[in-house]
């Protein structure tokens, strides 16, 4: 099934059409293997993988949907977008997401302490807290009171600090500033929610041409990484997928320190884009 990346999707330019090629796509796969042998379908309300796909309209709505009509369970990955990432307590929130179930992590103690959990609805446990039925599962440290206790208080101080309204109202300032990066040649895609964002690179702006292997190799370690480092930005450069540079500054960060961030990378780019013509030239 496709991901929701709109910039490489041949319908990402139109919203509404874009949903429901996704939503075809997931309903035929639920289809093709028999809604008797899916269980559940778990997804990210912004994908990691890649860099920083976000939903489209209608797109959480229309996963809710299927799942109630398959009956089948449907399941958010907030491990990265819960506990203000993308503004809201969870990107479920923010994306009108009705999961059965939510896994979350590294958020809920601000990165202090390891704490994952799940959340359920009431549905999916009731077996459980009617003594119906037994979960046969436990963990050595499940529960663990310290770790507990340091959620609790970071959970108190995202509330006491205004940490999601310090996300939600530097949001625009933080889109405005990556939009700026486009004036790069090598700058093909700005996407993302909240504090996570991703710059997409491409050889070719108007063909969407992505690198070869060595090119990207080059381009992030050889180069961005090199020109950050020295200018004193710590960030993700990937090129699992197509290469991008993932930005996910602190929930604190203010507009002077995203100013900041963004600086550097648009340095850094330009640096690229004269590497990347010095290259090109030696080639021919």
């Amino acid at each position: 099934m496709s991901n929701t990346n709109a910039y490489r999707h041949p319908l990402g330019h139109d919203e509404a059409a874009f949903t429901a090629a996704l939503l075809a796509e997931v309903e035929e796969a639920i289809q093709w293997e028999g809604p008797d042998q899916v269980a559940i379908v778990i997804a990210e309300p912004v994908q990691n993988s890649g860099g920083s796909f976000t939903p489209p309209a209608g797109y959480w709505k229309g996963l809710r949907a299927l799942c109630d009509k398959y009956g089948i369970l449907l399941v958010a990955d907030e491990v990265i977008t819960g506990f203000g990432r993308v503004g809201e307590w969870f990107g479920s929130l923010r994306f009108e997401g009705r999961p059965d179930l939510l896994t979350f992590a590294k958020g809920v103690t601000a990165g202090h302490a390891p704490l994952g959990g799940v959340l359920m609805s009431e549905k999916v446990a009731a077996p459980f807290t009617s003594g119906d039925a037994v979960f046969t599962h436990g963990l050595t440290f499940g529960g663990h009171p310290l770790t507990t206790s340091i959620a609790l208080a970071a959970l108190d101080i995202y509330e006491r600090e205004g940490v999601l309204d310090n996300v939600r109202a530097n949001e625009p300032f933080l889109r405005a500033g990556l939009e700026e990066l486009r004036r790069v040649p090598i700058v093909g895609d700005i996407r993302g929610a909240g504090y996570f964002w991703s710059v997409e690179l491409v050889k070719d702006r108007t063909t969407k041409q992505t690198w070869e292997d060595d090119e990207a190799s080059w381009l992030l370690r050889d180069i961005l990484t090199a020109q950050m480092v020295e200018r004193g930005l710590l960030c993700r450069l990937d090129d699992r997928g197509d290469p991008v540079i993932q930005l996910s500054p602190p929930l604190v960060a203010d507009r002077a320190l995203l100013d900041s961030m963004v600086g550097i990378v648009g340095q850094a780019l330009e640096a690229a884009w004269v590497g990347w013509q010095d290259r090109a030239a030696h080639a021919a």
